[in-house]
């Protein structure tokens, strides 16, 4: 594996970090301050063909991968605006419809998903089922043409702002009782199909949704691949779901720890920058440390995924450690800042609870922990 970036690379940074920081924290904060959508930086990264970067080039995607998705992702959280939405809507949704999606499916979505006109997000959550996808209450039937959807999902991120989601929905069982899953795309204005907010404490532009699907029907066609072959199309988009996540950890932690190393540079108290103390500069150094090494793992794990390489394991590892990394990061921001890491001025504490979502979701620490210890150590299932 080649570690380093390509010059196509580095101009894609360059580029993403142009246009976002153009909008930059100020824009980002004010937009989730204020509960509204950043669709004028989605919109330029669309233009700019960034959202679009993993798409085939025959549906207007840039024909790469999630190496250069994960760089999109990095990049404008670096410059203070993370595009939460990209984990779902692009890694997800344009992943799952550009491998399994039949031809119809793909000149429908892919072309608005690869230049950010439209926004696919995902739905598998549900409130009694957790990890355990096995106990999905969320079924679909075939009724004549249709499939009818009925069921609950919960914490589905902008369905306020997408024209379709996703769907996982329990079709049959096997045998031995476990779920047998399939994919739906469902239009957001689908009758039946309603929608109620779950307010959070987090501030950030994107909400959080309560999903009801009372006979929902959706015409055959919006099937994804065979039914039945959900679980294979589940991991097809949960990888990249965690390496961008994983990427925009790194961003968020980059964008932290300048922002610390700055304030430490030009804060003084008896005389000296604060960054010559050692208590405030040893956490900053720890912080970009794990910071590295977590932007390495997210690109072994996208490498790899671009290959068709196993992954599973590396894409959990990078989203483990970029969350953790964020967290330390900004957590040492704050602490660098004093009383000031507090202050809506500064503007730290929504960085601290996107970093904080990350060690819980799209797949909390615990899990990933369950799944290297089963994986990649050979130790016994725990659940």
């Amino acid at each position: 594996m080649d570690f380093q970036e390509t010059d196509e690379e580095r101009d894609l940074r360059s580029a993403v970090a142009a246009i976002a920081g153009k909008f930059g924290s100020e824009y980002y904060l004010r937009c989730a301050r204020e509960g509204r959508h950043t669709h004028e930086l989605w919109s330029a990264m669309g233009e700019a063909g960034f959202l679009g970067v993993n798409v085939a080039e025959e549906h207007g995607g840039g024909g790469g991968g999630l190496v250069e998705l994960s760089l999109v992702c990095e990049e404008a959280a670096a410059q203070g605006a993370p595009l939460l939405l990209v984990l779902v809507s692009a890694a997800i949704s344009a992943e799952v419809i550009g491998e399994f999606g039949s031809d119809e499916l793909r000149r429908r979505w892919l072309p608005g998903l690869a230049d950010g006109s439209t926004k696919v997000v995902f739905a598998i959550t549900e409130p009694d089922a957790g990890s355990n996808t096995h106990r999905m209450a969320t079924h679909a039937a075939r009724d004549g043409d249709d499939w009818v959807l009925n069921g609950t999902k919960h914490y589905i991120s902008g369905t306020d702002d997408a024209e379709a989601v996703l769907v996982v929905a329990r079709t049959g069982r096997n045998p031995d009782g476990r779920a047998q899953l399939s994919l739906f795309v469902v239009p957001v204005d689908s009758p039946g199909l309603t929608r109620t907010p779950l307010p959070v404490d987090l501030i950030a532009p994107d909400k959080q949704h309560v999903l009801h699907f009372d006979d929902v029907r959706v015409p055959a066609g919006n099937l994804v691949g065979q039914e039945g072959d959900g679980f294979r199309q589940v991991f097809r988009g949960l990888n990249p779901e965690r390496i961008t996540g994983a990427a925009l950890g790194v961003g968020v932690a980059r964008f932290a720890l300048a922002r610390a190393a700055e304030y430490a540079r030009t804060r003084q108290v008896w005389d000296v920058p604060i960054g010559a103390h050692q208590g405030v500069s040893h956490p900053l150094a720890r912080a970009r440390i794990e910071t590295e090494l977590a932007a390495l793992m997210t690109r072994k794990a996208a490498w790899l995924h671009d290959r068709g390489l196993p992954a599973g394991e590396e894409s959990n590892m990078a989203k483990y450690a970029a969350a953790e990394a964020a967290t330390h990061a900004v957590e040492a921001a704050m602490q660098t800042h004093g009383g000031n890491g507090l202050a809506s001025e500064y503007g730290l504490i929504p960085y601290w609870g996107m970093a904080r979502l990350m060690q819980v979701a799209p797949v909390n620490r615990e899990m990933i922990l369950n799944h290297v210890a089963q994986h990649g150590l050979g130790l016994p299932r725990s659940y």
